[in-house]
């Protein structure tokens, strides 16, 4: 594999057009030297270039990374352009610190407490703020508020009370619309309900009545109506004598034989 490698003596490269040298060149972009630009127009250009993309590079650095830089430059002629998402004179205040504390260790601990001590004491002075605000929308301590702090309050009272009102409000507008539905679903329910009752009704009547046709052979018989009882009515057979029997007198005597 190493001898095919070789290439034959006899074999020559073809040679290069310069101006195929010159077009590969412009299409390509190559690597451009490092070192002070003589004309002073191409220098003012790659100045106001690079500038723009140091700045914007430090702008997405600062949105992306969350991260705190400052940016300073000077030109040739003594311009300054600076960038800073927080400020340059606290972010070089934060550098000299941060420079000093490293040949410190000590310091940087004593810097810590410090800021959480700030921290702490922003934090209690903010929970006092929220509880005094609080006694006050409760009709508290309204003695240290003066006309225009009291008419502000009374504003936001005004203003707390009317969006409670509006949700009570809201709240039961729902519920009377659930209880009207609620009572469209069960009057619809008990409609139901009492078609099934009498349907159940009839149905018990048509078996009942099969039931005794069949007991009675195919005829049902109905008993006889009563006649009411007239106390006044004697028959007539019980009024008139009885011709079955004779009376003793009307019979001839026995007479012995």
């Amino acid at each position: 594999m190493c001898s095919s490698s070789k290439l034959p003596a006899t074999m020559e490269f073809p040679k290069q057009n310069p101006e195929s040298s010159s077009q590969s060149k412009k299409i390509g972009r190559g690597k451009i030297e490092i070192k002070r630009i003589e004309n002073t127009t191409n220098r003012q250009v790659t100045f106001c270039k690079r500038r723009n993309g140091l700045l914007k590079k430090a702008y997405e650095l600062s949105v992306l990374c969350d991260a705190e830089v400052a940016l300073i430059v000077f030109s040739s002629r003594g311009r300054l352009y600076e960038y800073a998402n927080n400020s340059v004179r606290a972010t070089i205040d934060r550098y000299k610190k941060a420079c000093a504390d490293s040949s410190n260790p000590g310091s940087i601990t004593e810097a810590n407490t410090q800021f959480y001590q700030q921290e702490a004491t922003k934090l209690r002075r903010q929970i006092r703020e929220i509880q005094n605000l609080n006694r006050h929308i409760l009709g508290e301590a309204l003695s240290t508020l003066n006309f225009k702090e009291l008419k502000n309050l009374e504003a936001r009272l005004e203003k707390g009370i009317g969006r409670v009102r509006s949700k009570k409000n809201e709240m039961l507008l729902a519920e009377i619309e659930f209880m009207e539905k609620r009572e469209i679903q069960l009057q619809n329910d008990n409609m139901y309900l009492r078609a099934r009752i009498s349907e159940n009704e009839r149905a018990q009547q048509e078996r009942q009545s099969e039931s005794m046709m069949q007991q009675g052979g195919g005829h049902v018989y109905e008993p006889a109506a009563s006649q009411p009882y007239d106390r006044n009515f004697l028959p007539v057979n019980l009024l008139e004598p009885n011709h079955q029997y004779a009376r003793q007198d009307d019979q001839p005597p026995l007479q012995l034989v």
